[in-house]
This record gives C-alpha cells, sequence and structure tokens, in this order.
C-alpha cells in the first residue's frame, strides 16, 4: 500500500482530565507520534465527582495541547468505542502507571473488543517521571497548598489555585 492511498490512522484517547496533567501530556504526545490524529476525548459525564466542568476541562486541555501536530480535543458523552467507532477511529489510548491500573484497563478492553471488535486498545506505559501522578492526588496536593511544579502545567496550577480560593 502507498503512502497516498493509506487511510489515515485516527486514534482517541478518552478520560476525564479533572485535572490534566503532565502524564496525560505525555501520552498525548506519544500518541501522536504513532497516529495521525489523536482525539482527547473529554467524557461529559464521568460517575465520579469532576472539579472543573466539561467546558473548563476542555479549555485546560487544548492549551496543554495547542503545540502537538494531528491532535484535537472534544467532548463526548456515552460508550467510548461507540464514540470510537463515530469519529472514524482505529485504537482507543489508555496510558498505564501500575498493575492495578492493568487489571482494570484489560476488562474494559475486553468489553470494548466485545462491543466493536474493529476497534483495538493501545495501551502505553507512563514514563517513569510520570507514574506517581494522578488527578485525584494532584487535586488534593492543590486543596492543601503544596506545591504543583512538575506536576502540571502552569495554566492547570493556576485554575487549581483560583478553585482551592472558592468559598
Amino acid at each position: 500500500m502507498t503512502q497516498a492511498s493509506r487511510r489515515p490512522a485516527v486514534a482517541i484517547y478518552p478520560g476525564s482530565f479533572d485535572p490534566v496533567h503532565f502524564g496525560h501530556i505525555d501520552v498525548v504526545r506519544r500518541a501522536a507520534a504513532i497516529f495521525d490524529r489523536v482525539i482527547v476525548a473529554v467524557y461529559d459525564r464521568p460517575a465520579k465527582n469532576v472539579l472543573f466542568t466539561t467546558e473548563e476541562r476542555l479549555t485546560l486541555v487544548r492549551a496543554a495541547v495547542d503545540d502537538m501536530t494531528g491532535v484535537e480535543v472534544a467532548p463526548y458523552v456515552g460508550l467510548t468505542v461507540d464514540y470510537a467507532v463515530q469519529r472514524g477511529a482505529r485504537a482507543i489510548i489508555r496510558g498505564l502507571r501500575a498493575a492495578p491500573d492493568f487489571e482494570l484497563e484489560f476488562q474494559l478492553a475486553l468489553m470494548n473488543r466485545h462491543l466493536s471488535p474493529q476497534i483495538e486498545a493501545l495501551f502505553l506505559m507512563t514514563s517513569l517521571e510520570h507514574a506517581h501522578l494522578s488527578s485525584s492526588l494532584i487535586k488534593e496536593v492543590a486543596f492543601l497548598g503544596g506545591q504543583l511544579d512538575g506536576l502540571v502545567p502552569d495554566h492547570v496550577a493556576k485554575a487549581l489555585k483560583e478553585k482551592r480560593e472558592l468559598p
């Protein structure tokens, strides 16, 4: 198959991104090096309580990836595999930090394969410098007044600080 006749490969990287952190950004950058287009899919109605609204999360993620070519940020609702099919994606990207992540992601990947066998799950191991990052821990550090340097981009740290200062 020649380069000109090859269909562009699209992947989605779904999550709540509440907030986006350097681990997420690392996964997006690495996925963008593999796929022609990566859609960072911000889930609009996560089951967990979120700190930031969907619009705020979209804005924060867009600012975090604005220097990356072939990366789009969009909201979605419903089943992730349905969204992947709707957007023409070939794969769902997921980041893995440790064994507990794998257990949950393995189960999700098998269910997604059952629902849409044409969509592949692609797991990217987190870079070691980001293995300790999670949005939950970052929010806790932020609300207890801890330093966010090296955890999130400056614009996210500022947004977290503003949320902390709200009554």
